[in-house]
């Protein structure tokens, strides 16, 4: 039987301080997913998960995500074998977002560039413009290789 998530409570209190987790997940029935290396805190990305993709995650305890490009599920790393094993499960105060601190296997990289995170670039402003900066360029696999075309990911 899959696993089922009942509503939040309308009472702000019980939302904050009973111990149900009743994820609230946003019109288009997502929540925000924050991802970030167990070991040492990086920030490796944000994504978006379902319930499905939510129930498979706590289930299995391989990080799953709800591709909102594909429109369905995918196990972060099934194609890459990077796969995010997770180690804890937090949720912020009103339950509309999820914190998963995740051992990334494989190439330890996260990002589908081969990088190890998704946030390898700064932005700054350059002569009044906004620009991008890469300060991660180490590609711990090559896209091609793993994805047959980079856009693949």
């Amino acid at each position: 039987m899959a696993m089922t998530f009942d509503p939040p409570p309308a009472d702000k209190h019980a939302l904050e301080e009973d111990g149900r987790f009743t994820p609230k997940f946003d019109a288009n029935g997502l929540v925000t997913a924050v991802v970030t290396d167990a070991r040492d805190g990086e920030l490796l990305m944000v994504a978006h998960m379902n319930d499905q993709a939510l129930a498979l995650t706590l289930e299995t305890g391989i990080a799953h995500y709800y591709s909102r490009s594909r429109g369905k599920i995918w196990k972060k790393g099934e194609s890459s074998g990077n796969l995010q094993t997770v180690r804890e499960i937090r949720t912020d105060c009103d339950q509309d977002a999820v914190w998963l601190k995740v051992e990334v296997a494989g190439h330890d990289a996260t990002c589908h560039t081969g990088r190890r995170s998704c946030f390898y670039r700064s932005v700054g402003l350059v002569e009044g413009e906004a620009r991008l900066e890469i300060t991660d360029d180490h590609r711990h696999f090559d896209p091609t290789d793993v994805y047959g075309r980079p856009d693949k990911a």
